[in-house]
């Protein structure tokens, strides 16, 4: 059985992890209704991975015996003027998810629950990527962003991107 206080952490990143899915569902319209598909494609791919990153925190609660609610998702409230600031908006959105992440390691390290400090181990790595992923898009926009071939490239080049599920076992 998992420390209360863990598993309430935990049922909160479910719903958490949700509310990023419609963040980036958010990005992705967005980027819809200004003519880049590709960015649009980028953020839709990214709404998948968030989605699927709530439910191994929710199969993992239901693992452990633990009961699961799922809280009301808000509505995304960004408004944008620019191209780059769903960008920096997701930048910021990982760099605090990171946060999240480790303040449930730090509950479960607190009651030497290794089961699921080993779990969170992998979430721990991808928000690394996440970040990384987040900055370097930032990077490549402030290069290119302004040029509109570049941007058009940039674009095309986001569409190419897939969504692969995840490979994590879960105890």
């Amino acid at each position: 059985m998992l420390d209360a206080k863990v598993a309430e952490l935990l049922n909160v990143q479910v719903n958490k992890e949700f509310y990023s899915a419609y963040l980036y569902l958010d990005f992705s319209n967005y980027y819809t209704e200004q003519g880049l598909e590709g960015f649009a494609n980028w953020y839709k791919v990214q709404a998948q991975e968030e989605r699927d990153h709530a439910m191994l925190f929710l199969q993992y609660l239901q693992n452990n015996g633990c009961k699961v609610t799922l809280e009301a998702i808000d509505k995304p409230d960004k408004v944008f003027s620019s191209f780059a600031d769903p960008l920096h908006a997701g930048y910021e959105h990982e760099q605090h998810v990171t946060e999240l992440i480790h303040t449930i390691y730090e509950a479960a390290h607190n009651v030497k629950d290794f089961r699921t400090m080993q779990f969170l181990d992998w979430f721990v790595k991808e928000q690394g990527e996440e970040e990384t992923n987040a900055e370097g898009l930032i990077k490549k926009f402030d290069l290119f962003g302004s040029d509109a071939r570049a941007l058009y490239m940039l674009d095309s080049e986001l569409a190419a991107r897939v969504y692969s599920a995840p490979s994590l076992v879960l105890s």
